[in-house]
């Protein structure tokens, strides 16, 4: 045997019919808390010291970068061009 029960409410109504606890004003300071440190956090930002933590060797080591992507974009049109060969 096979009984379907359809109920028609909306989860306010399902969680107080269950006994669950209203999370609401829980959930809405865990947002407000994390929105308050994204915005300090985007207030600290600092291109600069981003790019040396990534670049140890400053300017240097951004034209090397830039060197070897040039160097391996033009290997990858030589390979490409070869294979059409």
């Amino acid at each position: 045997m096979k009984v379907t029960i359809d109920i028609d409410c909306t989860p306010e109504e399902a969680r107080r019919f269950l006994g669950l606890p209203d999370l609401d004003k829980a959930h809405q300071a865990a947002m407000d808390a994390m929105t308050a440190r994204m915005r300090e956090a985007a207030g600290e930002f600092d291109a600069e010291a981003l790019l040396k933590s990534w670049l140890p060797g400053g300017v240097k080591s951004l034209e090397e970068l830039q060197k070897s992507f040039w160097a391996g974009f033009s290997d990858a049109g030589d390979v490409a061009k070869e294979g059409k060969k």
